[in-house]
């Protein structure tokens, strides 16, 4: 149990259903120790911060008046739940968030009934949520839907695209609008907190549906009263979109007054067809320091609470991300014609000092990946050279606008891929596992892995001027310390670097690990190779080996199955070529959240683990 003098009323919480035992007077009290639970929590385990704080009374409202779990809560994007995982019998694993073993940092199926449905990417909750509702109507189950979903959230074409289709089916769900940003809102106040409770209170509701059944027959005096409504509804709040969707939109209400979005919500749960509440909230709400600085606050390390400033120095390494923003700018200032695309990601992709530097050549499309990758397709046509900086698991949303509207096109777009391979804390929905499975097999795709810094820079500037699609996949945080250089030098297409010269065993890395395979080189006097590139491979370097060594090692922080290891496997196949090769990636369940180094080694993928695995090779 938690600590009764510090959290008198959470303490008492084992489940929703505790929750709802609780006089209405009592919930503001409650979201309090609910965000300062989040705040001791997130300061010792670190984790999303501001936008858990910020839907504290709309996670204790939707639980209060929704029969959870047999009423379905579908989460969007998982960065707002930890409210939600406190009151759902979770509260006392809070300390083993996003660490191997521990609660995942999103909603996870396997982990609680309550979390209906994994999450991780955005806006999925919408679809999510309308295909439970169409089950439970086929089905004849009594239960509600709910999907919650940011603004930021609805910039994907799939929410707009399950909006339609949820409009039209006229399912029994119920959409929440988180809206932190306030751009797209009016300020809130009584009149709005009236307009809401009036538009989804009983009597409302009858005269709207009366006044439709009894007006149905006169076709003249029908669309009249159709259109006074619509006017007035368009005079106090921003419903016309929505309803045009065929969701009747209430709002927008006071996110963070949990006793009226309760009131509204009671009378919600009552009503059928598609609906969609629109509340209002702050993101990092209730902490001052997540409330002055939101973005700095969204995802932290552990920090003190009091000033809400890191418990450890940041560190001086270099980061790729940081290699990718320094080069983006220089070769901005070398090319006029270069353009800048993010999806949203403009602080975790490195592209800050651009967008100041550089407005005009800046775009950020919101979480639009689709869009993102078709938009560079268009400028290349036009002749810019578009530079896509996106997360490997991002780019898997726009791979057919990568096949179709960018590879087979052959046109010249440069894919700065970050977050390659294992990310740690934020586990398998956000780890860059698949690329190069996905992308080795497109045609006229580049595809380069830098070992370190220095590398990275110089793959950059090979893609840039690779006349063609290209791709530079690198991974979350520092490498090595390599020197990296001012210049803009290109490497040559297809050719690999032996760092190590030895016998017998050849083994192939591609990209940082390639550092965790000197140990296995130098004990085993085996030749190392940097590959550095996927696509082309260096042939003429694998025939030359092939004829000088007995076994392969391919090495990557990518899925065996596809990857790297399986385009040598190709090629040996081709070459009628009988050399054995050990495959060292990660496996296909990468289902684990941690520490990078503890993923690693429980891949096989650290020093020692490939060590004894060459060594289990040669016997």
């Amino acid at each position: 149990m938690l600590p009764h003098d510090d959290y008198p009323l959470l303490s008492q919480i084992e489940s929703p259903a505790d929750l709802r035992q609780f006089a209405l007077d009592d919930l503001p009290s409650l979201c309090n120790e609910v965000r300062q639970f989040i705040i001791h929590s997130v300061s010792q385990t670190g984790g999303h911060l501001g936008a858990s704080l910020g839907t504290v009374e709309l996670t204790v409202a939707l639980h209060y008046v929704f029969e959870t779990p047999h009423d379905r809560l579908v989460w969007d994007v998982g960065h707002q739940t930890y409210g939600h995982k406190i009151l759902t019998g979770r509260a006392k694993r809070m300390d083993s968030m996003r660490k191997r073993g521990g609660l995942a940092g999103f909603p996870k199926r396997s982990e609680s009934e309550y979390d209906t449905f994994g999450v991780g990417h955005s806006s999925t909750s919408i679809s999510a949520a309308l295909g439970m509702a169409l089950a439970n109507k086929i089905k004849g189950d009594d239960r509600k839907v709910v999907a919650v979903i940011g603004d930021g959230a609805l910039t994907a074409g799939m929410a707009f695209e399950a909006l339609n289709h949820g409009g039209d089916t006229h399912a029994n769900m119920l959409v929440v609008l988180n809206d932190n940003d306030m751009s797209i809102s009016p300020n809130v106040g009584a009149l709005n907190k009236y307009l809401a409770k009036l538009l989804t209170g009983s009597v409302m509701q009858s005269a709207r549906e009366g006044t439709k059944s009894v007006l149905k027959n006169i076709p003249t005096l029908h669309r009249a009263a159709q259109k006074l409504e619509e006017h007035v509804k368009g005079i106090v709040v921003p419903a016309t979109m929505f309803e045009e969707l065929g969701f009747n939109y209430y709002g927008p209400v006071d996110g963070h007054d949990v006793i009226n979005l309760v009131e509204v919500l009671r009378n919600m749960r009552k009503l059928n067809g598609p609906h969609f509440l629109h509340a209002v909230t702050q993101k990092g709400y209730g902490y001052h320091a997540a409330e002055n600085d939101a973005l700095a606050l969204h995802a932290v390390t552990p920090f003190d609470p009091e000033t809400g400033r890191a418990k450890s120095a940041k560190s001086n390494a270099v980061t790729f991300t940081q290699v990718f923003s320094d080069w983006v700018c220089d070769m901005a200032r070398a090319d006029e014609r270069l353009a800048a695309i993010t999806p949203a990601m403009r602080e975790g992709s490195g592209l800050v000092a651009f967008e100041k530097e550089f407005p005009k050549r800046y775009f950020d499309v919101g979480i639009a990946e689709q869009h993102a990758v078709t938009l560079g397709a268009g400028m290349a046509c036009e002749g810019l050279k578009p530079v896509v900086a996106i997360y490997s698991t991002f780019l898997q949303r726009g791979y057919d606008q990568l096949v179709h509207d960018v590879a087979l096109q052959n046109l010249d777009v440069l894919f700065a891929v970050d977050r390659a391979g294992i990310v740690g804390p934020d586990g398998p929905t956000h780890a860059g596992a698949f690329d190069i499975s996905f992308t080795r097999c497109l045609p006229n795709m580049l595809i380069m892995a830098p070992s370190d810094e220095a590398e990275c820079r110089a793959m950059l500037s090979t893609g840039y001027q690779y006349l063609g699609p290209a791709m530079v996949r690198y991974p979350r945080g520092a490498g090595c310390g390599a020197r990296v250089e001012a210049d803009l030098k290109t490497l040559e297409i297809g050719k690999a670097n032996v760092v190590r010269q030895g016998k017998k065993v050849a083994i192939l890395a591609f990209g940082t690990l390639l550092h965790n395979a000197k140990l296995a080189a130098d004990t085993l006097d085996a030749t190392l190779v940097d590959m550095r590139f996927v696509t082309p491979l260096d042939t003429e370097a694998l025939r030359t080996l092939s004829d000088t060594h007995s076994h392969f090692v391919s090495i990557e922080e990518n899925t065996i199955a596809g990857g790297a290891g399986a385009a040598i496997s190709e090629w040996l196949a081709a070459e009628k070529k009988c050399i054995p090769l050990l495959h060292l990636g990660l496996p296909l369940d990468l289902a684990e959240h941690g520490d990078r180094n503890a993923l690693l080694a429980s891949a096989g993928l650290d020093e020692q683990s490939i060590l004894q695995s060459i060594q289990n090779l040669i016997g």
